[in-house]
């Protein structure tokens, strides 16, 4: 394979139409999919990549203009007269949308997009300088090129234009705005590479999946290699202390030695994502051990129930184990989205349907309440609680992220998430399924048909989570046996249950990885019916979760529920109209499943027994004795809980995800 910068042959071989597409087999103990190969066919999540097309992309597209991201490229070469606006990173607003549109056309026409992309491409092209280097910012006179690495984005900017130009070279095989990308990277190598000129790397990470990325897809080793190298920078001490100090930039321990998740949560997870990147190309053990170390602390302290991640607001950050208050996390939406990156990369390293299981969770809570149901309104913070209904920004307006506003708003200040919300949505159908040498593997379940290069076509029909019933049928069938494994969720272990072609119903037995695995000679029109148990239940914290000790969660499926109050008491539903900071659940009372149609399509809520306490009793105290403390007195009352993944779509609302018991 040819390693030069300037390999024009086109793209390596064994390359897949996704976000990730590794190019080494033998690392890999999955093999994605193209997201080509799977398609959805009806559902929530259909829906909403149509939505994504039909109103989110183009929602992002005006706010770029309003915001002026765009004019910023315009200005530097005489075609507007406005001032540079917005952030040091804004360049990448921009890219993550165009990557967007990228993936989406992997799914539908070209024809709203060929003039948007024909337009990007000649503003990016007019803007680039000879050498390849393009940043809005520097080139505005604002900073000096490559002078504030810690703070100045300018690889983590031009990381997300390699990745928008490889989204739309894998799906149309137009390398336009990939060529504009290739000339940044070939000047990052420069630079940057174990010969070049200058010892550092970016405080934010983000070059180093792109990196190795763009060497899946131009089998140019020297990518590969910036990459494995601004891994051996990092750790270092090279980025300074910065406002928080190094481990803010993962700069404070070698990438190889860390074993505990820390610092801002976006950074440290698109880090990882980049080193289980650089493993599954090179094989170096060590990388793999670290990543899959961190993402163990993660999970086991510093993951809230609904799959969000980073508890402090100050420098977005990981706190220490178990310090996972509901009321203050921060919880960014872009770093829900780096933890599903970061997690699909060790599922297809490992196989291992943890990583899966996780990915679930987040996708079906802290992603879907991401977004407001018409797909124009966002959430950059994700809190779990809110004792007080907060304002709800106006339409048009783009409050502060620290704001955390009452209800979703159309853009930010700090507009990251917006967009990265577009490109995962679009690029959804590349995280359910996988493939190896003995058959499928199905992940994530939603209705799709999946196809992959054995001849063989299976449809996935279900109405999950809605329903625990997983049907797939064998549409085309290659001759000879494979596997079909379908992932059975940690928390469905010992209620699921499996029927294989109209035969005996049994309980489904997974693997060590967490799948059933059903092995045989498979004939067109054969069916396996996967039966999990989504009957509601109720959930505890970890004893080390001091804010929720004593508290539970109610869960149905992978589905986090949550108690609202709407602030619009017309709007709320049954059992809803109490007071959420005196509440308490009854353990003993049934969970009750009844539809609530004005919450949504297929949206149920969970009615349940508890009581609301008599806070008065307090008499304006904030502490008493034991003896003297009141007891849990209280009315009765019925609550309703809904989705946590549709609060704040009628208007500002308390919050309330963690309830304590009444015993």
């Amino acid at each position: 394979m040819d390693t030069t910068m300037h390999d024009s042959s086109g793209p390596a071989q064994r390359q897949v139409v996704a976000t990730c597409s590794p190019l080494a087999q033998e690392q890999l103990a999955l093999r994605p999919l193209a997201v080509t190969d799977v398609r959805l066919t009806g559902g929530p999540w259909a829906r909403w990549q149509q939505a994504n097309r039909a109103a989110t992309i183009p929602h992002g597209l005006h706010w770029l203009e309003k915001d002026g991201v765009i004019d910023n490229f315009r200005r530097l070469w005489g075609e507007s007269d406005a001032p540079r606006k917005g952030w040091v990173f804004c360049d990448s607003d921009l890219y993550k949308t165009l990557e967007a549109i990228g993936w989406d056309l992997a799914h539908g026409a070209h024809a709203p997009w060929d003039e948007a992309v024909t337009d990007a491409v000649g503003l990016l092209t007019k803007t680039q300088e000879g050498d390849g280097y393009l940043n809005t910012f520097v080139q505005a006179g604002l900073a000096g090129r490559w002078a504030d690495l810690p703070r100045g984005h300018e690889l983590y900017v031009g990381g997300h234009l390699i990745q928008a130009g490889i989204a739309h070279a894998r799906v149309t095989g137009d390398e336009r705005l990939l060529d504009i990308g290739r000339a940044f990277a070939d000047l990052l190598v420069t630079e940057f590479g174990r010969d070049g000129r200058l010892t550092g790397t970016d405080g934010h990470p983000e070059i180093e999946t792109a990196l190795v990325e763009l060497y899946r897809y131009t089998g140019v080793r020297a990518y590969l290699d910036l990459a494995e190298h601004l891994l051996d920078v990092r750790g270092h001490g090279l980025l300074g202390n910065g406002l928080f100090g190094p481990a803010y930039f993962q700069d404070d321990v070698p990438v190889r030695s860390r074993t505990e998740i820390v610092g801002h949560s976006v950074r440290a997870l698109y880090l990882l994502a980049g080193v289980v990147d650089v493993y599954l190309e090179t094989g170096e053990a060590a990388l793999l051990e670290a990543a899959e170390a961190q993402w163990r602390s993660m999970v086991a302290g510093k993951t809230y129930l609904t799959g969000a991640v980073g508890s402090r607001f100050e420098g977005e950050a990981f706190g220490d184990a178990y310090e996972l208050p509901p009321d203050l996390v921060y919880g960014e939406t872009c770093a829900a989205i780096a933890s599903v990156m970061v997690s699909w990369r060790l599922l297809l390293a490992t196989g291992d349907g943890k990583y899966a299981d996780l990915i679930e969770r987040i996708l079906h809570n802290a992603f879907a309440a991401s977004t407001s149901a018409d797909r124009t309104a966002f959430f950059y913070v994700n809190p779990m609680q809110r004792r007080k209904a907060r304002p709800a920004p106006a339409r048009g307006t783009k409050p502060l992220r620290t704001d955390a506003p009452g209800t979703r708003a159309d853009w930010f200040d700090v507009a990251c998430c917006p967009p990265n919300i577009m490109r995962t949505v679009a690029s959804l159908t590349g995280y359910v399924a996988t493939v190896d040498d003995g058959g499928v593997q199905l992940h994530q379940y939603l209705p799709a048909t999946v196809a992959w290069d054995a001849g063989a076509v299976v449809r996935v029909q279900t109405e999950y989570p809605r329903t625990g019933t997983v049907t797939v049928v064998v549409d085309e069938a290659p001759g000879g046996s494979w596997a079909l494994s379908l992932r059975v969720p940690s928390w469905a272990r010992g209620g699921a249950t499996v029927t294989v072609a109209g035969g005996e119903t049994t309980a489904a037995a997974p693997d060590a990885r967490g799948y059933h695995v059903v092995t045989r000679d498979w004939a067109a029109g054969d069916t396996v019916v996967l039966e999990l148990p989504v009957e509601p239940r109720l959930t505890v914290p970890h004893p080390g979760v001091d804010a929720v000790r004593g508290c539970v969660a109610i869960e149905r499926g992978p589905v986090v529920y949550c108690l609202e109050k709407p602030a619009d008491a017309a709007a709320a539903l049954p059992g809803e109209l109490v007071d959420l900071t005196t509440v308490a659940i009854d353990p003993g009372s049934e969970l009750v499943v009844v539809p609530a149609p004005q919450l949504g399509e297929d949206v149920l809520s969970i009615q349940v027994d508890g009581v609301e306490g008599a806070d008065p009793a307090w008499d304006g105290a904030g502490w008493a004795t034991l003896d003297e403390a009141p007891g849990p007195a209280g009315r009765p009352v019925t609550l309703t809980a809904i989705p946590y993944a549709v609060w704040a779509n009628r208007g500002p609302s308390e919050l309330r995800v963690w309830v304590p018991l009444a015993f």
